[in-house]
């Protein structure tokens, strides 16, 4: 077992986060299992998250923040924490979604990181990640917050028909995620369009991708790799890509045929089979 001793909270957000929760625990006279006892959780919990074996969760650093009157210091480190969770090469594309103003993006076989649900999440990560997917699912979740800042960013997401049907873990998973993108219907900063199977070739045929776009800064584009990306600000390929996204989303359905689409998707074909 790590001795907390020995971390060195410089060497990661994790490696910090367990320095700084004992510490403040060890102001407070507490023994793991007594702030296990006040936060609702075990000792051994907040052993291993002191030892960084375990990785904490928003919902855990705002009891410790409440039971220690730490001044939500657990809950501005969690932040960091969960991001560093995320696969090294990804970590830049999520602070650019956390930084950026508009976020159009097009999806070929999955739905978008920023509106999978919990259940849709773990399915997809525990295919690769089964050791870290829960630790995974919590990062995904904390880049989705970005959607419930006070001026979010404007995010508009063609999917193709192919999302639909792709069944990613069983028919309530799909069930719930198509549920979810419905609930968008009226939000007036995230639009969905769904590119039919009858749209034929298009351009988005080279695979998904993304452009981010800010105040005052130059726009980003970015496409998904196997196991990295690629991202770059060369102005001939912004200006092709966007033109192509544009192309996109004039012959995708519209939003409403869109949003009417997956649910008849939704109940014909993850509806309850009985």
């Amino acid at each position: 077992m790590v001795n907390i001793q020995d971390l060195d909270p410089s060497a990661s957000p994790l490696d910090y986060y367990g320095w700084e929760l004992r510490r403040r625990r060890e102001d407070h006279r507490l023994t793991q299992q007594q702030l296990g006892d006040v936060i609702f959780c075990t000792g051994s919990l907040v052993g291993q998250i002191e030892t960084t074996r375990k990785v904490p969760t928003r919902e855990f650093s705002e009891r410790v923040d409440a039971a220690l009157g730490t001044g939500g210091t657990s809950s501005r480190l969690i932040g960091p924490v969960l991001r560093s969770q995320l696969p090294a090469w990804f970590q830049p594309v999520a602070e650019l979604e956390a930084c950026a103003t508009y976020i159009p993006t097009f999806q070929t076989q999955v739905v978008y990181g920023l509106l999978q649900t919990p259940e849709y999440a773990r399915a997809l990560l525990a295919v690769d990640y089964p050791d870290k997917a829960e630790e995974m699912v919590a990062a995904r979740l904390e880049r989705q917050r970005v959607l419930e800042r006070d001026e979010p960013p404007a995010l508009w997401v063609v999917l193709s028909g192919a999302v639909l049907m792709q069944k990613v873990g069983d028919r309530e998973v799909m069930r719930g995620q198509l549920a979810h993108l419905s609930t968008f219907r009226d939000n007036p900063w995230v639009q969905i369009q769904v590119l039919p199977f009858g749209a034929g070739e298009h351009t988005g045929l080279m695979g998904s991708f993304t452009l981010f776009r800010f105040d005052g800064g130059p726009d980003i584009f970015y496409i998904d790799g196997y196991d990295q990306g690629h991202m770059t600000a060369n102005p001939p390929v912004i200006k092709e890509r966007s033109f192509g996204y544009a192309r996109l989303q004039a012959t995708a359905l519209s939003v409403e045929d869109s949003a009417a689409l997956i649910a008849r998707v939704m109940e014909e074909r993850y509806g309850d089979p009985s």
